[in-house]
């Protein structure tokens, strides 16, 4: 019950939203379950007509009398009911006999009764008697359905949406701790499990508890005493139920577990297959996958035998419960009739029983992804939004660092870092592999907060301005570069959404990429595949600097723009960034040095520092850290 309420309590903003539908949807698994009771009073009807009393078959005979005084008299010639302490128990009884007599009065003309004459009413109120009851349940339980697996769809599709929603606002930080077959896994087989819950379970949580309650209902009418003998053993099903639904849950937990390493192993072999075919990779690789796959088979195998043990051992129980009630109901001398009724509610109490016993396991399994879709939403990222923004929508005078420090967890990367870069200056970043270099590039971008000092932009403290503001305000081209599987026209407004095509064209105009493009295929049309994996890297970094261009950021930094390139694509990339720097502030941190010759200023950073800064040709004749890197280089 627990797991129920924690899944209940997480969808309850979500269910919120489709209330109508999910209101109709309960409305009618009530009327569904209540429904239910009306075969027991429909077999017992069936079987007293089956067999009338002596008084009834000879006033039938001998045609005295019209069917409905026909029933009349089979209705008083019933014995007496004996006489019950007053109770609210025995109101409730008679109601229901009275209720009952009333009922059959009403339908006698159109029943068949056996010993008399049948006419074309009766014929087709007996050939449609049951049909009509089967019908109506059947087609409110299937409405009723379909209405929750409305509501469970949409919920779904809002929950992933929000799950990646909440991805996307969370700090690089949470993204360098997290695996990528962990993220995959909350956005996919999550919300699927809560999905499969709300759909199959939801539906029968409403539905089945009133078809029980119904029967019950109908055979305590009959007979409480049967009744009573006939719950004995409801409470023993129970216990299976718990102890394998908490067995389901932990083999299901492990199983995810398995899951996720698997997944993750997968998207890096995928991403990285070039280089496990040139290491000779593959056996490896997949003695890996083999072994999480092994974990998954048991995991699975531990969760299914759970799963299906509890089917046996309700029904064994319940067969117990079955053959006591027979006993009893022999022992008791109960009217066909009546003992016709009372089995026929039997087995209708069983199947929505087996039904709730299932339903309690589909919720133990989606419980165990319901806490990791509540853990993920209830993560706060580490920088945030303002409450109040300072206005920030163009870039006028400098920016400003001073005295900055930032630390990955415990492990200083800056230390008391000041810098004022003013308006269309051109700054240069080297240093060795670890110095801080690309960490600046972040924080200036606000990817991490400061632990220490402040940046400002034109005097506005970035932490007091809105994310997209300063976003806005600044273009990227990285060492990293980043094509997603659309169109080359698609990928280039990727800087500036909204980008007509005139201005994509001038972009990549801009970025020397225009001539390469109209070689494609379909030209701007042409799809260029997950990461771009058509095109070459220099083509690739050409798209990501036409995208630049077309967001035309009065600042510009740029991370190793042309660190993984040949010379030939490296002297194409570079001509292009050049044109991209013009009339723009910008910081370019590079490896290579070479590129850097026409900064205004260079800083050389050593373990967070500043060690050196200068201009390219002072640095070099300085003989410092700078002219040592510059030496490997061959540019001394």
């Amino acid at each position: 019950m627990q797991n129920l309420a924690n899944i209940l309590r997480f969808g309850a903003p979500y269910l919120r939203r489709y209330w109508g539908r999910m209101a109709l949807g309960i409305f009618l698994g009530v009327l569904f379950g209540l429904s239910n009771a009306a075969f027991i009073w429909a077999t017992g009807t069936l079987f007293e007509r089956l067999a009338p009393t002596p008084q009834t078959s000879a006033l039938v005979l001998s045609n005295a009398a019209p069917a409905s005084a026909a029933t009349d008299i089979r209705l008083q010639s019933r014995p007496a009911p004996t006489t019950e302490a007053p109770s609210s128990l025995g109101g409730i009884r008679q109601l229901g006999k009275d209720a009952n007599a009333k009922l059959i009065t009403l339908l006698d003309p159109w029943l068949p009764l056996m010993g008399r004459d049948q006419d074309w009413r009766q014929i087709l109120g007996g050939f449609l008697f049951l049909p009509v009851l089967v019908a109506l349940r059947s087609f409110i339980g299937y409405f009723s359905s379909y209405c929750m697996a409305w509501v469970s769809a949409r919920i779904m599709n809002d929950l992933r949406y929000d799950v990646l929603a909440q991805l996307y606002r969370l700090s690089l930080d949470f993204f360098n701790r997290s695996t990528m077959g962990d993220l995959l896994a909350r956005v996919n087989n999550d919300a699927a499990a809560l999905h499969r819950a709300m759909s199959l379970g939801l539906s029968d949580i409403v539905k089945e508890p009133f078809t029980i309650a119904g029967v019950i209902f109908g055979l305590f009418l009959l007979s409480p005493k049967l009744t009573l003998v006939a719950l004995i053993f409801l409470p023993f099903c129970g216990i299976p139920i718990i102890v394998l639904g908490g067995k389901v849950r932990r083999a299901a937990k492990a199983s995810l577990n398995a899951n996720i390493s698997q997944s993750s192993l997968l998207v890096e072999a995928l991403s990285g297959i070039r280089v496990i075919k040139a290491f000779g990779m593959e056996s490896g690789s997949l003695a890996r996958f083999r072994t999480f796959s092994q974990d998954i088979i048991h995991h699975d195998m531990k969760s299914m035998k759970a799963r299906e043990l509890v089917n046996p051992l309700v029904e064994t129980i319940s067969m117990l419960g079955l053959g006591l009630l027979i006993v009893v109901i022999f022992m008791s001398d109960t009217s066909v009739p009546d003992l016709a009724s009372f089995l026929m509610g039997v087995v209708l109490m069983f199947t929505p029983f087996k039904k709730l016993a299932n339903v309690h396991v589909v919720f133990q399994m989606a419980s165990v992804g319901v806490d990791r879709l509540a853990q993920i939403m209830s993560e706060q990222p580490h920088v945030k939004e303002p409450a109040q923004p300072e206005p920030l929508q163009s870039f006028a005078r400098e920016i400003r660092c001073e005295n900055i420090s930032f630390a990955y967890a415990e492990k200083p990367v800056l230390r008391d870092f000041s810098l004022t870069l003013p308006l269309g200056y051109k700054l240069g970043i080297a240093g060795e592999s670890g110095s801080g270099k690309s960490t600046l590039v972040n924080l200036l971008f606000r990817f991490y907060d400061v632990t220490s000092g402040t940046i400002r932009i034109d005097g506005h403290d970035l932490r007091a301005v809105a994310s997209r503001d300063l976003q806005q305000l600044m273009a990227l081209v990285s060492q990293e570069i980043v094509i997603f599987d659309l169109t080359v026209a698609e990928n280039i407004a990727c800087g500036k959404p909204g980008a007509t095509p005139a201005e994509v064209e001038a972009a990549a105009r801009a970025a020397n990429a225009h001539d390469f493009i109209t070689q494609l295929p379909q030209g701007y049309d042409t799809r260029v595949g997950e990461r771009g994996v058509t095109l070459s890297g220099g083509q690739r970094q050409r798209l990501a600097i036409a995208r630049a261009f077309v967001r035309n950021a009065p600042i510009l930094l740029l991370d190793e723009a042309t660190a993984a390139l040949d010379s030939q694509s490296e002297a194409e990339v570079q001509a292009a960034i050049e044109k991209l720097e013009q009339n723009r502030t910008v910081v370019c941190v590079a490896h290579r040095l070479s590129t850097l010759a026409n900064m205004d200023r260079i800083l050389v950073l050593s373990d967070g520092r500043v060690v050196e800064e200068g201009r390219f040709d002072e640095l070099i004749k300085r003989g410092g850290l700078f002219a040592s890197m510059a030496a490997k280089q061959g540019l001394r």
